[in-house]
């Protein structure tokens, strides 16, 4: 015997497709009302109907409408006019569906972060080439600040005034009006990027210092939010055990590792941060370990709304930092 159910009716049928029982929906059928038992449905509880059948059916199996499982019957389904105020219901619910995933910080951190890689990569391709460029004509001119290199280039209307901006001697070859305007106009963009790089990363910035406060206290907030990422959220971020936040960032090398039986990775993304990447190559692997646990329990604290980390919680990590890299000052004998 199985109970079926939908938005507005609710139905026992026996091994023979005979209908039992029969309740439909006797209440007011308004698009809102219709939403809500739409959502009710969508979160895998029965409507009142269903309840009440299953009361006084219990052996009924409940399945709701399209479940393979039913056998074919008479089902009680909804009118014309019924199923045009359920599809108009539906399409409110899809709305809502897609409003509650642009208010997900972890989407949102996700475009952030993909996109900053994108504009960066791109950024420093078109940087490369104008230093590159400009270099043909200006060969002794130094770069030292990049940026000032390309604002440089991006300000002067001439070569000779570039060549006044950076103190150097105007060359015999100089490029044409024509090329010479191409190259300030690469230029103009390549600082553009620049800008639009420089603000998609306060962004970033922002975000994830509200979403993740402890671990962008501890690790700063683009190493949160690649690490959030990586993830593929802040609550899987909290669950994951801390030896896999440590290689986070290096899957190819650990399952290069269960393949072939080459060393494990011992660390990921984490390397980023000074502690690991500016500690000496032997003691990286401890403090990355260490630092790993502190992370998954920093985005414990910020998945449950915990108290956020201060400044106090961060410099207790960097005394146990200190204190690795103090008792293991030289290398392990090689063996």
């Amino acid at each position: 015997m199985w109970l079926w159910y939908d938005w507005q009716a609710a139905a026992v049928v026996d091994e023979h497709g005979h209908l039992v029982d029969v309740m439909q929906w006797d209440g007011h059928m308004t698009e809102h009302a219709v939403v809500e038992r739409l959502r009710l449905i969508a979160s895998g509880q029965p409507i009142r109907e269903a309840r009440e059948l299953h009361e006084r059916f219990p052996e009924a199996k409940l399945c709701v409408h399209g479940d393979p499982e039913l056998p074919e019957a008479e089902w009680p389904l909804p009118s014309p006019e019924q199923q045009t105020i359920a599809d108009a219901a539906a399409l409110r619910l899809a709305v809502e569906g897609v409003q509650a995933a642009a208010s997900d910080p972890d989407r949102r951190l996700e475009h952030l972060v993909r996109g900053s890689d994108e504009l960066r990569a791109s950024h420093l391709t078109m940087e490369s080439r104008l230093i590159e460029w400009a270099g043909l004509f200006f060969p002794l001119s130094t770069v030292g600040d990049r940026a000032a290199y390309v604002r440089a280039v991006a300000n002067s209307d001439a070569p000779e005034a570039f060549a006044v901006a950076m103190e150097i001697e105007v060359p015999a070859e100089l490029p044409t009006e024509l090329e010479w305007r191409t190259v300030k106009e690469w230029a103009e963009s390549t600082a553009s990027a620049n800008g639009r790089l420089d603000r998609m990363e306060h962004a970033l910035r922002q975000l994830a210092d509200s979403h993740l406060p402890s671990v962008s206290a501890l690790v700063g907030p683009l190493l949160a939010a690649r690490l959030c990422v990586e993830a593929h959220g802040r609550a899987r971020l909290a669950r994951l055990p801390s030896g896999t936040v440590q290689i986070l960032g290096a899957e190819k090398a650990f399952f290069h590792h269960l393949k072939t039986g080459a060393p494990s990775p011992k660390h990921g993304h984490i390397f980023m941060h000074p502690w690991i990447s500016r500690s000496p190559r032997w003691v990286r692997g401890k403090i990355a370990r260490m630092l790993a646990g502190k992370i998954s329990i920093a985005a414990k604290i910020d998945a449950f709304e915990g108290t956020a980390w201060t400044e106090d919680d961060v410099v207790k990590v960097e005394e146990r930092v200190e204190a690795i890299r103090e008792a293991h000052k030289q290398p392990p004998p090689r063996r």
